[in-house]
Formats: structure tokens, C-alpha cells, sequence
């Protein structure tokens, strides 16, 4: 058995398709974000970034750079345990209390990721209710299919965001029987939202739980950044609020609220949660920060929204192929994986510009695109410059314009 002509062979199909990915090498620049240090053999160059989960710029935030300066001299670097041996530091608890309080909730639970709170929730909620039916939107994302699938779930999967099929699959099941909606609010990669009322209404009329992914939505909308279930007013309507400390609060873990019982019950038996060690407190107590700040402040997603709105009509103006997100991030369709690859390449290499290519498994094939998702220290300057140099490479590429 060849070993290593299986892995080579694995990788050179991906290759092949014009969908493998290169994790290109950058220092964020403290103070000046969204500018990074891009390094290569030869040395680094500075660029501006377009594509960064950091949507608030929070990361580089200095409330949030104080506070885990202070933990780290208070407590030091690392947790030391999982949270059942001696791992709950006292900055978990405050973070918990505060996520619980911003989405209205009894209680919150701390993961290590997003991907593993929807990981180890799904699939142990599943195996905590035998017969349990998972309704599940087409779009949602791999860690809430990982987990459904984990838990062995019989699941059915309605077409994305339409509530009719919703409607249709759900009376085809008992109302006794146990079910489960899951949905994202916002999905990332065409940016649009989910209808949360409409999906809080079914789960009511069939008797189901209801479990929103917020990863992309909190501290970006509502208030007090508590996504859009709270923008909507339906977050006392959602048994399940799941959502990330990695994107608009700037640091690393995710995170579920629910009421008590529930929460008690997750924190019990997922594995994913008992047998992980626990966030490191710096990283908890820069969240802390940051969580407070966006609860009372609206300055910084204000400024992300007219930032948005800025390049949005730059794209429509130069005939880019914008696609019709409603929400802070902006795809431009490319249709094909090896030009995708190619455009982002050369806006790097040519330019100074990062921005991912994004292509199959994360979108279907034939929908492969660049993702922008510009943020509050994004200048005119930086949309004019980065528009330019798209138009100069759609050119080149004779690539689609908008119709």
C-alpha cells in the first residue's frame, strides 16, 4: 500500500479542478487595520485586506487589546484544564453571563469554535430527544450538517429559506414527535437572511425547537449586537441562539444560549464540550470587552453599514457582477474556479489587494466567487483603488459583467 501516492493523488485531483486552496501568509498591522503584511520568499510587501471575518475591526480595538493585556498579567496565558478540571476561569463566567444577557436568555455555554458549538449542540440535542427529526435548511453550514450527521439524525432538508417546503416537510411529521428547525440568520456567502418570524411561526404551529446559527449576524445587528434575532424581535421566540467570538467581536470560540435546563443539559453530555480545554482567559476577557463595548455602542456598526453601502455602489457603477446581498457582505460572481483563482492572485501579486477566493465545497460549482466584506477603516481611497484594479483584471480575464 502506497501511502503517499493515495495523499499526492487526493491532492492533485483538487489541484486539477482549479480549487485548491493556498493559505497566503500575513501580519495584520496593529493600529492599522484592514493594512497586513503579506510575506513571501523574498521578502514582505504591505496590502489592504478585503476579506476578513474582523467585520468591526474589534481585533485591533484598544478596550479589547487593554483587557487581555490586564488578564494576561493577572492570570496568565492559558486556562489549565478542561472546564470540569479546573479550566472555568472566572472570566468565563462573566462571558457567559453577558452572552446570555445580550440574547435574552437563561444561560450560555463557551465553545473553543463556532464550528464545534454547532457541532456538539446539534448532534447532542439529537441524541438527548430519541426520534428526533432535524429540519434543516439546504444552505446551512458544514458544522451543522457535521453535527446532525453525527447524531445519526433522521433529517429532512427544505429548499433554502423557502418556508413553503418548510411548511410541507413539517406536516408530513406528528406533532408529538420530537423536531428541530435549524437555520442560519445570515448566510455568508451570498448574504442573504433567513425569515426567522416566518420560521418561528411554523415552529409553533408543528411544535418544534427552533436553532439560528447568529455566527454572522451578532454584534453586527440589533441594538445591542444581538444579530438578528434581536433586529427582528424574535429572540425570546428562539430556543437556541448559537454564535462566534471569531468575527464581529474580534477574538476566538463560539458560544450557545438557551434556558437553564437546557444549556445544563449540552454542558453534560457533548463531548465536544467535556473533553476540550477551555478558552485560554486572555482570549475570554478581550471578548468580555468587546461584547460590552458593542452591547452599548452602535458607532462602529453604523460606519460598517455606510462603508458597505460605499463600495456596494462602486460595484454597481463600474458593472461588476455584484450579487444581491442584503447584508454586509458583498460576493462578486466569477462563475469558474481556476479564473476565481486567477483574479484573486493577480489583485494580490499585482496590486496589494487580498481578497479569498472562494470556491467548491464552501458554494456550489459554477457559482465560485470573491467575497468582500469591507469594514469601518476601509477609505474611499483604498474602494476606488480596489475598483480600479478589478475593472483592469475583469479586462483582462473578459470576464462577465453585470447585465
Amino acid at each position: 500500500m502506497n501511502y503517499e501516492k493515495i495523499f499526492g493523488d487526493a491532492v492533485a485531483a483538487i489541484r486539477a479542478e482549479g480549487r485548491y486552496r493556498i493559505f497566503q501568509d500575513i501580519a495584520r498591522k496593529r493600529g492599522d487595520f484592514p493594512k497586513a503584511l503579506h510575506y513571501v520568499k523574498d521578502g514582505a510587501r504591505e496590502i489592504v485586506v478585503w476579506c476578513s471575518n474582523d467585520y468591526l475591526g474589534m481585533a485591533q480595538n484598544e478596550l479589547v487589546l487593554a483587557a487581555m493585556h490586564e488578564a494576561l498579567d493577572r492570570v496568565g496565558a492559558g486556562s489549565g484544564g478542561t472546564r470540569n478540571i479546573s479550566g472555568t476561569n472566572h472570566y468565563h463566567v462573566l462571558l457567559e453571563e453577558e452572552l446570555a444577557s445580550l440574547h435574552g436568555k437563561e444561560n450560555a455555554l463557551l465553545f473553543t469554535s463556532g464550528y464545534v458549538s454547532n457541532d456538539a449542540t446539534l448532534s447532542t440535542l439529537v441524541s438527548l430527544m430519541p426520534g428526533t427529526i432535524v429540519f434543516s435548511d439546504a444552505m446551512n453550514h458544514a458544522s451543522m450538517i457535521h453535527g446532525i450527521r453525527n447524531a445519526r439524525a433522521d433529517k429532512r432538508i427544505y429548499r433554502h429559506c423557502d418556508m413553503a417546503h418548510l411548511r410541507s416537510l413539517l406536516s408530513e411529521v406528528g406533532r408529538d414527535q420530537p423536531k428541530v428547525i435549524a437555520t442560519e440568520s445570515v448566510y455568508s456567502m451570498d448574504g442573504d437572511i433567513a425569515p426567522l418570524s416566518e420560521i418561528c411561526d411554523l415552529a409553533d404551529e408543528f411544535n418544534a425547537l427552533t436553532y439560528v446559527d447568529e455566527v454572522h449576524a451578532v454584534g453586527m445587528y440589533g441594538a445591542h449586537g444581538g444579530g438578528i434575532t434581536e433586529r427582528d424581535g424574535v429572540a425570546h421566540r428562539v430556543d437556541i441562539i448559537q454564535g462566534t467570538l471569531a468575527k464581529a467581536f474580534g477574538t476566538m470560540g463560539g458560544y450557545i444560549t438557551g434556558s437553564a435546563n437546557l444549556i445544563d443539559a449540552i454542558r453534560s453530555y457533548a463531548p465536544g464540550f467535556i473533553f476540550t480545554t477551555s478558552l485560554s482567559p486572555v482570549l475570554v476577557a478581550g471578548t468580555l470587552a468587546s461584547v460590552r463595548h458593542l452591547k452599548a455602542s452602535s458607532v462602529e456598526r453604523d460606519s460598517q453599514k455606510e462603508r458597505v453601502e460605499a463600495l456596494r455602489s462602486r460595484f454597481i457603477a463600474a458593472g461588476l457582477p455584484v450579487m444581491p446581498s442584503v447584508t454586509h457582505i458583498l460576493p462578486l460572481m466569477v462563475g469558474d474556479p481556476v479564473s476565481c483563482r486567477a483574479v484573486s492572485d493577480e489583485l494580490l501579486q499585482e496590486f496589494g489587494m487580498y481578497v479569498q477566493p472562494i470556491n467548491y465545497p464552501t458554494v456550489p460549482r459554477g457559482t465560485e466567487r470573491l467575497r468582500f466584506t469591507p469594514g469601518p477603516l476601509h477609505t474611499d481611497e483604498m474602494m476606488d483603488d480596489l475598483v480600479a484594479a478589478l475593472n483592469v483584471v475583469w479586462e483582462r480575464r473578459k470576464l462577465q459583467r453585470a447585465a
